[in-house]
């Protein structure tokens, strides 16, 4: 199996119609970052779930970073899940992409629902998907992946949680990688092109909220600015927020969304905002 996904905390969506979106909630979809657990976005979704809405966490693997086959199988299940909520009541959806998470998943989940690949479902399954997608968020992200980056990311401290890795997780990291290399080093550009080509064709699915901070050696910001500068000049309603110093990815963050001006709430309401003028789905 090629990475999982799990309601966070239980935790279905609910949505209360007729009104202005306060009080109600949707689903944020958090596509976290390679080598995170349960115990680690918990925070995430308790925050999420403080202001209403639930969470379907997808954690993705090392490997669907090089196998887009794979990203996109663990794409579809995904897609399935969230399916299943929303046939019965359809509700706002957000995308919540930490890191890597565009590169291991997102960017075949927009593809999918695009219908710029196959899928397992059916057409109008992806299409429920699509008219429920409001907005999306990118946290530490996204990463440009390429040559080591990926070895480099999965043995970054901030990642990993711990002061620095293991030996032989290094070793073991670093000789898949250097295998990978070899076997796709005509494939990467490719790969690379058609994933900034998709999440850049996703700037019309609502606003667009970026974190990023000035000192991540990962998510670099000249990369996340240009990201952010491009969606805009496609017309995007983009927000970026900009920390001198911040962890890749972590608890810190956290804090930050509640202390800046455009804080999660706010981008949340104009989510809801945004569907409720855009769609007579909900």
């Amino acid at each position: 199996m090629w990475g999982r996904h799990y309601w966070g905390g239980g935790r279905r969506p609910s949505w209360t119609p007729g009104g202005d979106g306060a009080g109600a909630g949707g689903v944020v979809v958090m596509f976290a970052w390679l080598s995170s657990q349960e115990r680690h976005v918990r925070s995430y979704v308790e925050l999420y779930a403080a202001h209403g809405w639930a969470c379907l966490v997808c954690h993705s693997d090392f490997l669907t970073l090089f196998f887009p086959e794979k990203a996109a199988m663990l794409a579809d299940r995904v897609i399935g899940e969230l399916v299943k909520v929303l046939k019965i009541t359809p509700v706002p959806v957000v995308f919540a992409s930490f890191s890597g998470g565009p590169k291991g998943c997102t960017y075949k989940v927009l593809q999918l629902i695009e219908r710029r690949c196959e899928g397992q479902l059916s057409l109008d399954e992806y299409q429920l998907v699509r008219d429920c997608l409001c907005g999306q968020m990118y946290d530490s992200s996204p990463v440009d992946f390429v040559s080591d980056l990926g070895t480099r990311f999965l043995l970054d401290p901030s990642v990993l949680k711990m002061s620095e890795p293991p030996r032989v997780l290094s070793w073991m990291t670093k000789g898949i990688a250097s295998g990978l290399d070899i076997l796709f080093i005509n494939k990467f550009e490719e790969q690379r092109k058609d994933y900034w080509e998709t999440l850049y064709s996703s700037v019309h699915f609502g606003p667009i909220l970026i974190l990023c901070s000035e000192d991540d050696q990962l998510a670099t910001y000249s990369v996340v600015q240009n990201f952010g500068q491009h969606l805009l000049e496609l017309g995007g309603d983009v927000n970026l927020i900009k920390w001198h110093s911040s962890p890749h990815v972590g608890i810190d963050n956290l804090e930050l969304y509640e202390t800046n001006e455009y804080t999660l709430v706010r981008f949340l309401q104009v989510t809801i905002n945004f569907i409720l003028r855009n769609t007579e789905l909900l």
